[in-house]
Formats: C-alpha cells, structure tokens, sequence
C-alpha cells in the first residue's frame, strides 16, 4: 500500500492523478464499511487562534489586515454604505458575509482588538436580530414594506439561502474563537426553521446560487450535529442535499466532467462554473461523514482526478474563467475559484486523512494564491492565466470575456467584486488549518509554513507549544521546538510530501529515522521542554507534463516560471476604478531542450537561494530561490489576441516549427513571485 500511496503521490504532481483511480476507497484513513454511520474526522480542526502565523506567513496577513481585507468596510461602497448586515438597505447578500469569512479568521489569528471589534459588530447584529422563527439575515424587503416579522408561515417573504450559508461558516469560526454561548442556540433555532421551510420554500426558490452551493449548509448543520448530537440536523442534511447540485455522482460518474470540457454554452453553466465545483468539491466528503458510505470517498477520488487531467494547470487549480475550460495554458482562473478550492480540500484533509489532497492544497496555496493579488494587497487579478505574457485590457479566449475588458488587469473593483469580498480567505483559512487534532490527543502537521501551535494533548490534557520554524516552502528544513511545563506523552503525526524521495527526522540532533514521500508518520514519546524535532525535506529539481505536451518545472511544493522583469502602467476605468497593467520587459518565447527534460537534476541549477525573512513579500524582488538553465527561442511562438497559444508539437512532445539553434540563459522563480511569465514550456530538440 505504501508504494501504491508513493506513486500515487509523485504521480498527482505532475499530472494531478493521471490514470491512478484506486478500485476501491478501503485503503483511505477512516474509511467505514457501514452506511447510515456519521463518521468522526480522522483529524480534527482546532480552534481559531490555536495556531499563531510567523515569519513570512505572518507578514502576509499583517499585509492583509494592513490593506483590504482590515478595512474593505472603508474602502469598498458596497460594504461601507448602509450595510444590510448592520440593519441598513445595502448589500444583504453575499459580499459581506464573504469579507467576513476572511477578515473574522484574520483578526483571531493576529489577535487584533480593533479587527475583532470591527467584525463583532455584524455578528452582533446578526445574532441579536435574529427572529424568533429562527430566521436571520438582513431586514428583508417584505418585512419594511409590510411590517411584518419573518416565520414559518410567510417563509416566502424571505431572501435567499445562500448569503446565510456563508455567514454560518463566519459564525462557526467565530465560535471556535471564542465560546460565545450565544452561537450553538442561534444555529440551533435556524436549522429546525430550514427544515420546516425547506419543503415550501426549497434551495433554488430565490437563487441557483444555494442550489449549487448547499454542501456549505450541509457542512455547518453537520458540524453543529457533531456537538450536541440533535438528529434533526441530519434529516435536514439529507433533505439539504436532496434539493442541492448532486456534485458526488457528478464527480464519480466521469460523464459531467467530460461534457464540461465539451460545453461552453449557456446550458448547464452554472454546474461548469469553477467557483461552484471548488466548493461541490466538498460534497463528497459531507455525505461520507453523514452515511459511512465509502462509496463517497471514491466518487471524490475519480472526481478531482478527472477534474485535474481535463481542466488542471501547472499552478495547481483548475480552469475557471468562469467556466472549467480545459487545460491549455492560455485559460484563466478565477480567485474566488482558488480559495473556495482551497477551503474545501481543508475539510477534505479534516474527514479523510488521505495526503492526495494536503498535496493538492499546498501545491493550490503557494503557486495559485499568491500571483492573483498585488503586494499590498488592495488590488485582485479576478482570471489569472498560466502562461500569462502580460496583463492588460482585452477580450480574452475565456468563457465570460467581459465586454468590458477588464477580467485580467489587476483593480480593486476589476472583473466581478465578489473576489474583491472574498479573497481573504485564502490565507487565512490555510494558516488556520497547519494543525490538526489527532486520534489518542495528539497533533499532526499535515501542511508547512512558520507558525506557533499551543494545544492540550495526551492523557493529562497538558497544555504545549510548538514552534515550527521554517523557510517552507522554499527551505528543505522544518524545525519544531516544543515548551511544556511538564513532560507529555502524545502522538506527533507529520507528513512526509509526495515529491520527497526520503525524508530524515531528527531528535534532539540525533537521527531518529527515515521516511520515504507520500506517507504521514507518527513519533509517539514522552515529550519533555526544549525537544528539538528536525524534519529534512531534500527538494529534487523535477519536470512534468501539463497541457499541450507543455512541460513545467518544479522544486518540492514550487512551480518555477520564467523570470521577465516586469513594466507597470496605472490605468483608470470610469466603471471600475484604477487598475494596473503589467508588461515584460524582453523576450518570452523560449523552449527548454529535450535533454532537460530527459536530466532535469543535470541541467537545471539553484543558482541562489536567499534567507526567507521575516518581510518576504510575493515578488520577483523577494523571490528566495532562482534556478538557471538554457533555453532556445522560438521566433514564430507569437502573440495571437494577446495570449501566447501553445506551439504545436508531435506524439512526443517535440515542437517542430523554427527554433533557433543558440542556447540562451535564461532564470526561473516561483510562480507565485511572477505577475507575467511562462511557465508551460514547449519542448524542443
């Protein structure tokens, strides 16, 4: 099982489960042979603010909190005025529950006063308006014209499902911050008024939006059950997803995501639309939890496998612009596709256990999430591109061009504002999520970046602090250090990444043991203050295979693209405010040489690996590892509606047009310090 796990790894990376669908889902951690069984995580989330964001990590949401994801509330008219979630006629729908999803996590993690006193103020509203049917949410239109109050018998006077679905995950968060005795009630009251409603007033009464996102209701109505065992909130779990997308048979039966690669029509979209599967993502697992059924687990693996072969890109996400549209190089992403992705692999990893998708989510985070927004964060890309020569006004080849030709420039308020509003979930989610509670009181380290966790664990419940520190995912090193008051006997459960051959543990400065990729390992001790665990993770320079026999490289969890210096140009749009423009400044169009394919170890170099500070920011300027080599430049891989499409290659993966026969030097840094670059390179001889 071990080599099957091993391959299966290695394979997810450079071609995102190419062919590897096992037979069965028995193999996976905590799989159950019953049914009608709710399933207990393998790893259980700890509570918001047990982990405490260092070094870099910490710097990115300091960044954060400093720029949009603080002050949306200031900056953005549309949350800023007359806010229906503080009572007012404004946005009563999803946009501010979205900027809270991000900025309650946010202000818990750097433990902000002023940022915890900004985002009670919605929830405070929230849950002290809500009324006694159980329904909550802004005043609706029928309760100000008509004077009335919202119940189970004028249920059709509400407003729609979905904005409440994410201010349920807002409140969860909330509550596992803090206790507020106030929240599980509120949940409580809301979910038996679903159930009764439901069925008069199903999801897709008001929006298709809650019809294609129920398996976010389902995940609270779940997790409250897993508290205080109310079985009402699995019958509306099962009637929730009754009425909801059946994202799990979709994902298992293999025929939508193939039409999805077909289609690009105006039927069906919404079940295309890649924000809906980076949430239908979940679905899955949600059923897994409720049912015992491993059948579930199975549907998730042929799913997300089948998603990533048709539709996967080099930086870890699939197509979405909005649409999955394949796995050219040329299509887009969008942002609220990449964080909702993320999160939902996070609860993935929660249930399952299974390390496929702690791959997939580190690759996702530290190659897709961090290109799409601007240093200061206060401005988004809403499509990212992979091999992206340029960033600028136009009608691209995406399945929602936009007349107004503002889907690529990087603006505050360019493209759609929801990933304006929702974007900041990402980080925050992903540094929330480095820890998890284990089976026998324990703690796993399932993804890596600096960070502080203080948990109770083992038998006595003693409290203990593990600071990890690290250059991760740019350094081959992780060290934790522990401080307890007494000595601990717990399990402490790390994984080993896909891409590394043999991993080396060391205790105390003394070789504890080796591990090959792909496997989580357990150190079961008596842990005493000051132990010193260092995890070694030597990083292999390697290739793979992408989309149009497009090739990239990779070192550990990095994608690396071509380094072109970029040239910035500050834009205005009368719709859309200022936005910026990005250029490179000389060529892109290079192929990298069959024989680094062949010996990417031999001809591939690291040629400067700087300290990651505690300032890194995501930018050429910071970039910590540039790796060289020499490419050949292709003098008719040209600009055509200005994306690069990729030059035509045989069988073999050979490009056969001109290619000029001088070897240049060329660099490469990670894909998410670029803002242009190529990083699916032809293939040349």
């Amino acid at each position: 099982m071990m080599k099957k796990r091993k391959l299966f790894g290695l394979m997810m990376l450079s071609a995102f489960f190419a062919g590897l669908i096992p037979a069965d889902a028995a193999h996976l951690p905590g799989a159950r042979a019953d049914t009608n069984t709710f399933v207990a995580p393998v790893y259980q989330a700890l509570p918001l603010g047990a982990v405490k964001p260092q070094g870099w990590l910490l710097h990115q949401l300091q960044i954060m909190r400093n720029g949009t994801s603080g002050h949306l509330d200031e900056v953005y008219d549309k949350v800023k005025n007359d806010n229906g979630w503080l009572g007012g006629k404004g946005d009563g729908w999803e946009e501010t529950p979205y900027w809270l999803d991000g900025a309650v996590p946010l202000a818990y993690l750097l433990n902000d006063q002023e940022l915890k006193n900004k985002v009670l103020r919605y929830i405070n509203w929230t849950i002290d308006h809500q009324r006694p049917s159980g329904y909550f949410g802004p005043l609706t239109k029928a309760e100000r014209e008509k004077n009335i109050t919202i119940g189970v018998s004028n249920a059709a006077d509400g407003d729609d499902w979905w904005p409440k679905m994410v201010m349920l995950k807002v409140l969860q968060q909330y509550y596992t911050a803090t206790n507020d005795p106030r929240v599980l009630p509120f949940m409580t009251r809301y979910f038996h008024y679903q159930l009764q409603v439901l069925k008069t007033c199903p999801l897709g009464k008001w929006t298709e939006w809650a019809t294609s996102r129920g398996a976010e209701n389902v995940m609270v109505a779940q997790w409250l059950y897993s508290i205080n065992k109310d079985k009402q909130l699995l019958e509306l779990a099962t009637l929730l997803q009754s009425q909801a997308f059946t994202w799990s048979s979709w994902l298992g039966n293999r025929s939508w995501v193939i039409d999805a690669a077909a289609q690009q029509n105006d039927q069906h979209w919404m079940r295309r639309h890649g924000v809906n599967v980076g949430m239908g993502l979940k679905d899955p697992v949600m059923n897994y939890q409720r049912t015992g059924n491993k059948k579930y687990l199975q549907d998730l693996h042929t799913g997300f496998a089948d998603l990533m072969n048709l539709h996967g890109l080099p930086m870890g996400i699939f197509s979405a612009d909005e649409d999955l549209h394949g796995n050219a190089p040329t299509q887009g992403t969008e942002l609220c596709a990449v964080v909702e992705a993320m999160f939902s692999l996070e609860e993935i990893i929660g249930i399952t256990g299974d390390p496929l998708y702690m791959e997939a989510l580190e690759r996702m985070t530290f190659n897709a999430l961090p290109t799409q927004t601007t240093d200061d964060y206060n401005n988004k890309q809403y499509f990212q591109v992979a091999n992206q020569v340029n960033i600028k006004r136009g009608v691209f080849n995406f399945s929602l061009p936009f007349d107004r030709e503002m889907n690529n420039v990087l603006g505050m308020r360019s493209g759609y504002t929801c990933c304006l509003a929702n974007m900041h979930q990402g980080w925050t989610k992903f540094a929330s999520h480095l820890w998890y509670g284990t089976a026998g009181n324990g703690l796993a380290a399932l993804t890596y970046s600096p960070n502080e966790v203080t948990a109770k664990v083992g038998k006595s419940n003693t409290s203990v602090t593990i600071r990890e520190e690290t250059g991760y995912p740019f350094e081959e090193q992780i060290r934790f250090r522990m401080r307890m008051q007494q000595t601990v006997a717990f399990p402490l459960q790390l994984r080993i990444p896909a891409w590394c051959d043999e991993a080396t543990l060391l205790l105390n400065g003394e070789k504890l043991r080796t591990a090959k990729g792909g496997q989580i390992i357990t150190v079961n001790r008596n842990w005493k203050n000051d132990d010193q665990l260092v995890l070694q993770l030597p990083m292999q320079i390697r290739t793979s295979n992408w989309g149009r026999n497009s090739r990239a490289v990779e070192r550990g969890p990095i994608v690396y693209a071509l380094k072109l210096e970029e040239q910035w140009e500050k834009g205005h749009d009368e719709e859309e405010g200022d936005y910026f423009s990005v250029y490179p400044k000389g060529e892109w169009n290079y192929g990298l040489p069959e024989k680094i394919i062949r010996e990417p170890a031999k001809y591939l170099q690291v040629s400067a690996l700087k300290p990651v500070t505690d300032t890194f920011v995501w930018n050429l300027a910071h970039a910590p590892v540039t790796l060289t080599t020499t490419a050949k430049q292709l003098p008719e891989w040209k600009l055509v509606d200005d994306v690069a499409p990729q030059p035509v290659t045989d069988r073999n993966g050979i490009y056969k047009g001109k290619v000029n026969d001088k070897e240049t030097n060329i660099s490469l840094v990670p894909y998410g310090c670029t803002k242009v670059r190529i990083v699916a390179f032809p293939v040349v001889k």
